[in-house]
Parts: C-alpha cells; sequence; structure tokens
C-alpha cells in the first residue's frame, strides 16, 4: 500500500517554489516513485544500482534542477537539457552538432541519455568510467559549457535556494562537488527507458503484441545486429569501427582516450532504444535517417585497418546485405522500441 501523504501543503509548496517550480506541476509526481528506483525486469544488473546513491524525492529534485539550470555554463545560457532534451530521448535531434555557449560546436553529436545506469563507460569515446564524473565532460568543455567545477560551485553556494536544499539532503556546510555530482547522478541514473511496445512484449505483459511484419523484423534484427547490439539494452557497451572512413585524423575515437593505434576509428555501440527519435545518427551526425544508416550498412562501408570483423563478408565484400522486404521489417522492428512513457513521463522534464 502507498504510503498516504503526510507532509502538511503548505510545507510542500514552499519548497517547490524554493526550487522554482511551479507548485501545481509536481505535487502530484511527487507522491509517485522516484524515476530509476526500479531495475526492469527484462534488464540485465546494473553497473551504478541503485543500492550506491539510493534515490529519494528531494535528490532526486535537486538533481532535476541542476539539469536543467544553465547556471553550470559559463556564461549562464546553456544547461544539460539544452542539448538533451526528454522528448528526443535526451538527445539533440535533428542537430548534427549541438550548439554550446557562444553558439560553439563540438565535434560529436550529442548522445542519447537512457538507461546509464547500466553504462560501464560513458561518451563515445569512454572518456568517463563512472556516472557521477559524466557532467564533468560537458562542464570543462571549452565547446559546450566552458566551466570550471569550482566556479560552478562558488556560483551554487551564492544562490538564493540551492544552499538550503543540499543542506537539507547533505547537511550543513558549503556544497561540496561529492554533493553536487551525487546529486546530478541522481537524475541523470533515473533516465530509465524499458517501456516501449518491444519491453511489453518480451515481458508478456498485457497489450505487449507486435504485428507479423515487426516480428519478421525482430527475427532480421537478431540475425544481423543483436551481435553488436546485445542484450535488451541494445548495446554490447564495446567501442568498434562500422567502416564509415578510411582515416581518423580529425577525430581518432577510443584511441584519443587509449593511445592505441588498433583503436583508431572505434566509437561506442550506441543504444537502439528510440533510435526513431534521435536522429542525426553515428558519432558525428552525418545520417540524417534510418535509411541512410541501412544504406551504410549495405553499400557504405569502407576498409581501414581496425574495420570490425564481423562487417567483413565470408566472400570479401563489406557490410550487410538485406532484400526491400528485410529493410522494411527491420525498420518496423525498430519503431517498436519507441518508449513514449519514457519520453512524456513529467517526472522527468524541466521543472516549472
Amino acid at each position: 500500500m502507498r504510503r498516504a501523504w503526510t507532509v502538511p501543503l503548505a510545507a510542500v509548496l514552499a519548497g517547490l517554489l524554493m526550487a522554482g517550480c511551479h507548485p501545481d506541476a509536481d505535487v502530484l509526481s511527487s507522491a509517485e516513485p522516484v524515476p530509476g528506483s526500479v531495475v526492469p525486469a527484462n534488464f540485465p544488473p546494473p553497473a551504478y544500482g541503485p543500492e550506491l546513491n539510493a534515490p529519494d524525492r528531494a535528490t532526486f529534485e535537486l538533481g532535476r534542477s541542476l539539469f536543467y539550470d544553465p547556471l553550470l555554463s559559463r556564461d549562464s545560457t546553456v544547461s544539460c537539457g539544452t542539448c538533451h532534451r526528454q522528448t528526443d530521448a535526451f538527445a539533440d535531434a535533428g542537430q548534427r552538432l549541438s550548439a554550446g555557449v557562444l553558439g560553439h560546436r563540438g565535434l560529436r553529436n550529442a548522445p542519447p541519455l537512457q538507461n546509464l545506469r547500466w553504462r560501464r563507460t560513458l561518451m563515445w569515446d569512454g572518456a568517463v568510467a563512472h556516472i557521477e564524473n559524466l557532467p564533468l565532460a560537458p562542464l570543462t568543455n571549452a565547446q559546450e559549457m566552458d566551466e570550471t567545477l569550482p566556479r560552478v560551485l562558488a556560483k551554487l553556494n551564492r544562490h538564493p535556494a540551492y544552499p538550503a536544499r543540499f543542506a537539507s539532503i547533505y547537511g550543513p556546510g558549503p556544497i561540496t562537488s561529492y554533493q553536487f555530482l551525487r546529486a546530478l547522478a541522481q537524475f541523470t541514473a533515473a533516465l530509465t527507458s524499458a517501456n516501449s511496445r518491444y519491453d511489453q512484449y518480451v515481458r508478456h505483459e498485457p497489450g505487449g503484441t507486435l504485428s507479423v511484419q515487426e516480428l519478421r523484423g525482430l527475427t532480421v534484427f537478431r540475425a544481423n545486429c543483436a551481435s553488436c547490439h546485445a542484450t535488451d539494452l541494445f548495446t554490447d557497451e564495446t567501442y568498434r569501427n562500422n567502416g564509415l572512413d578510411r582515416s581518423f585524423a580529425q577525430d581518432s575515437g577510443r584511441a584519443r582516450i587509449t593511445g592505441r593505434p588498433d583503436e583508431r576509428g572505434l566509437f561506442k555501440v550506441p543504444s537502439l532504444r528510440n533510435v526513431a527519435r534521435t536522429a542525426p545518427y553515428m558519432h558525428d551526425g552525418r545520417f540524417q535517417t534510418l535509411d541512410q544508416v541501412l544504406d551504410h550498412y549495405d553499400h557504405g562501408v569502407v576498409p581501414s585497418g581496425t574495420l570490425d570483423p564481423l562487417l567483413r563478408r565470408p566472400d570479401g565484400s563489406l557490410g550487410i546485405r538485406l532484400d526491400a522486404e528485410q529493410r522494411a521489417d527491420l525498420r518496423a522492428f525498430l519503431l517498436t522500441l519507441t518508449d513514449d512513457a519514457f519520453l512524456h513521463n513529467p517526472q522527468l522534464a524541466p521543472p516549472r
């Protein structure tokens, strides 16, 4: 049985107003379970389990406010949510390269932020090894938020509301980097997408049905794609060269982190969840449509010294061959990975 609401209404409204929220926006959601506190039944064990940063409402809401607050950028114009929008599965749909402070553009497409609790490494090149350190990458990148952690903490400690909110959770004293990163991780770890039609189908839930064409597409997917886009997370968390380029002078991918020549041109295998909503595709956003992606795998793969062996066929040719019906079936299946509940969950939206 859900615990009855016992906090005085005046205190609830005061807390929401101090958080910069409209009182009507979050009162109902505050009575719901904290997002991310339940591990989906069809998912593998998470790398960052809920027990490592126990979800609670106050910390989740604090992390939510920080995620959407442009105060974290040097000129207070860019927040995490600027380039990671909920309706785009927390990607920057339509933008090949996202705009940071002063309109600067980086080298890579903003990846979707979903199911981060299961990631062993993060970013296209694995530069971040822990979800609690993830904000430091965009925050300190000159092309993105162009800020420093000490300056962010100074701004938060001068803020009229944040010190009291942090103190109510972590105790008295100045806001620290540990508190800041842990609070943000409560929100980013809560971005769990696990309620698509595909999920309902594999969990045998009411209404969880796939059409004949979608089931054929699932068969095509398992035969041709699942070796990399593995498990119900739809990624095996590895780094691979999928034949986009012959040389990697502009962006060497994983090799930028490891320094290993055999990892030049390798990038993280992205999840295909909500893939219909996250275009453009690839680490540099070069493909605008799913059909362009399928064209690439059919006849666009180019050879290089680190090309993934799975893209070399026994006859010596490259890529993945699908006929017109298989392509149509595969596209139909990929659309079943759209999770509308995740894309429209009011608890994940910007606080009002």
